[in-house]
């Protein structure tokens, strides 16, 4: 159940359980707490515990009181990372960060990007930070440790040389208290600056695009001038890229229309070649049709052969000849054929028989 714990005392028997009842838990929809003078009054006068102990797990109403200090200036994930090892330490675990101020960090450190308030809000809403520290110690002290009631402190394992010690973190590391948690390699508050401040043309021509003023920027009446041209040019560039992609996918379309055309071509091409062949080539059914015209017209105009004639014993007579005797008679006979009484021969033939 939420809010219990069944947990063994040292020292119990086997069989023997005790319930405790632990302090409400934080809801994820609400920030972390900050730490004031009378929020550790509740705090009873207690016993530090070692470090097997926390290990093992202590009552829940006696959580591993873990401390992790630090700047947090662009809140990013090594911090976030840093800080869940922190409250992973132990199994039961309160977790209380501590947030320099603007004063002590530009001090001790360097100017930085947001300011306190803006640092101590960002970590009120990370989810593993249960207490905030707001203008915590540079160089933690018994009285803070005791006001606090801080068993443990937990930082990355290299010595942070700062404020004249070659480690600020030496007296808590001799007394037992340090935990030391893994770093985050490749991110970094530094690294973030570095990167904003090599491409800072670009971070400004940005910010001008989006609407921000020369003096908001910092940025002087020629630089501004020179951005926005700049500007122009970037967008003039993104335009002139969008048409050469829109022209290389046209492009790409009629490439592949006309590949598939000149595949259709072909292939009707050869349909029409081999149907061309099939009705006119050497066997073809066109010429198998022309050979059966042929016959059937010679055939009909050859002369018709009586079946007791043999061909060796008739009389060669061409057939054009034949069938003029046979069939059309020649003019000259027609003439005689027309003339009264026999015509022109047949009236010579009487006057001789008279003279007779």
């Amino acid at each position: 159940m939420v809010g219990r714990r069944r947990h063994r005392p040292q020292g119990s028997g086997k069989g023997q359980e005790q319930v405790c009842r632990g302090p409400p838990h934080r809801a994820l929809t609400q920030p972390a707490i900050y730490s004031s003078e009378t929020s550790n009054e509740h705090l009873a006068q207690r016993r530090r515990v070692t470090l097997e102990q926390a290990r093992r797990g202590t009552p829940v109403d006696r959580p591993v009181r873990v401390y992790a200090d630090g700047i947090f200036d662009l809140f990013h994930s090594g911090h976030a990372r840093a800080l869940m090892q922190a409250k992973n330490l132990f199994p039961n675990c309160y977790l209380i960060v501590g947030v320099c101020s603007d004063k002590l960090t530009h001090k001790y450190k360097g100017f930085t990007v947001m300011t306190e308030e803006e640092r101590y809000d960002a970590l009120t809403h990370c989810r593993y930070v249960d207490e905030v520290v707001r203008d915590a110690p540079w160089t933690i002290t018994p009285d803070f440790l005791e006001k606090h009631q801080i068993d443990f402190v937990t930082h990355d394992d290299i010595p942070y040389s700062s404020a004249g010690s070659e480690d600020v973190y030496k007296h808590i590391k001799e007394a037992g208290m340090f935990v030391p948690t893994q770093r985050t390699e490749g991110i970094s508050t530094s690294d973030i600056i570095t990167r904003i401040v090599r491409d800072y043309d670009v971070y400004a021509r940005r910010n001008l695009q989006r609407g921000y003023t020369a003096k908001e920027l910092n940025v002087s009446y020629i630089n501004e001038k020179k951005y926005r041209l700049q500007n122009q040019v970037d967008r003039m560039k993104e335009k002139v890229k969008t048409v050469e992609e829109r022209s290389k996918h046209f492009v790409n379309r009629v490439e592949e229309k006309s590949h598939d055309l000149i595949l259709k071509w072909e292939e009707k091409s050869r349909e029409f070649i081999g149907n061309f062949l099939q009705l006119f080539g050497p066997d073809g059914a066109w010429r198998q049709m022309f050979q059966e015209q042929s016959g059937r017209m010679l055939q009909a105009l050859s002369p018709y052969q009586s079946p007791s004639t043999s061909p060796s014993t008739s009389p060669s007579v061409s057939p054009t000849r034949g069938r003029s005797l046979s069939r059309s008679p020649s003019p000259t006979s027609r003439w005689f054929s027309s003339s009264p009484k026999g015509g022109f021969f047949s009236n010579l033939s009487e006057g001789e028989n008279n003279d007779k």
